[in-house]
């Protein structure tokens, strides 16, 4: 038996998530039907880290396992199969047959994507938010989540998480042409935590909520203090990193 791993893109709006939530829409359950048609055999698939309804993903990775020889058509038969709001962009061999896509991976990468003035041709595709904004404010917030390991805050109820412990890579703004943009990379993610960030930052960036309440929600650990209220359409999950070695990309 061997486990493959697929890295997917996708457009989150078409689904009610990343996960398998019985027959609503959802990435994985398309990704499922597709692999189990083309395999003739049922196929369970697992993924590296769960997106919500509306969120979009440059890059995620699934694993499968079967004990069927896989050639270079079935990289294209399954990108014709699927839906055309997901593609196989790579098709790679675990190394280590009981790798998994979720606990081995070492970092994931969120981009949220803002712009101020109105414009249809990105509309769901990032959040139009048409409010002044101190940068120098949002620069000083991302630094000081840098200094945090305890999110607690920025966790959505119903967690099935155990530990609210995060490793923050990176937290930056940045302007990209008309857009203003949060880059956040961690070893792991809360459920809502990036939209909780960001949406706070906000806050901070409006004058809603001084720099010291926003330390003070941090270190309160408590999410009725984080703003939630960004739209999914807004995020995108960018990158996730793997050991060295662990895979084997496949047709190249």
């Amino acid at each position: 038996m061997a486990r493959y791993f697929l890295e997917l893109t996708y457009n989150g709006t078409a689904f009610h998530g990343s996960q398998v939530q019985g027959s609503t829409p959802t990435v994985q359950l398309a990704l499922n039907k597709a692999l189990s048609t083309i395999l003739r055999e049922p196929v369970e698939t697992f993924g590296a880290s769960r997106t919500d309804e509306g969120v979009h993903a440059l890059c995620n990775y699934y694993h499968f396992d079967t004990d069927k020889e896989l050639l270079q058509v079935f990289f294209y038969n399954l990108n014709s199969i699927l839906p055309g709001t997901i593609a196989v962009n790579k098709m790679f061999l675990a190394n280590d047959p009981e790798l998994n896509s979720r606990f081995a991976a070492l970092t994931r990468r969120y981009r949220y994507r803002i712009y101020a003035k109105k414009d249809p041709f990105i509309l769901e595709r990032a959040y139009h938010f048409p409010f002044k904004l101190d940068r120098a404010l949002l620069d000083e917030t991302a630094k000081i989540i840098m200094e945090h390991e305890n999110f607690e805050t920025f966790s959505k109820r119903n967690t099935q998480s155990f530990t609210f412990i995060c490793k923050i890579h990176q937290s930056y703004w940045e302007q990209v042409d008309k857009e203003l943009h949060y880059v956040v990379e961690a070893n792991r993610f809360l459920r809502g935590m990036v939209r909780g960030l960001v949406g706070t930052q906000l806050q901070v960036a409006r004058g809603r909520m001084t720099m010291e309440n926003f330390r003070a929600a941090i270190h309160a650990k408590d999410c009725t203090l984080a703003d939630f209220s960004v739209p999914g359409h807004g995020l995108y999950l960018e990158n996730i990193k793997y050991p060295d070695g662990a895979l084997t990309e496949l047709f190249v």
